[in-house]
């Protein structure tokens, strides 16, 4: 499973700057995130995400081979 979020916001044409303004992390937990290096993501941070980006979970993330490259 991968994290769509810089596929949105360039969708958006918004930056991971002004993204991480919106958030209230660190900018190390930030860069994690958005670079599908974490593990977990936690309710919260999904729910805000979707708030931000005007979308619903499931166009948060995606589901396939490169996904599972990944594991």
């Amino acid at each position: 499973m991968m994290l769509r979020v810089q596929e949105i916001l360039t969708q958006k044409g918004k930056s991971r700057y002004w993204l991480f303004q919106q958030l209230n992390m660190s900018y190390q937990s930030f860069r994690r995130m958005l670079d599908n290096e974490t593990k977990s993501i936690s309710k919260e941070n999904i729910e805000v995400l979707c708030l931000i980006l005007s979308c619903t979970p499931n166009d948060l993330f995606s589901i396939g081979e490169d996904a599972e490259a990944k594991r």
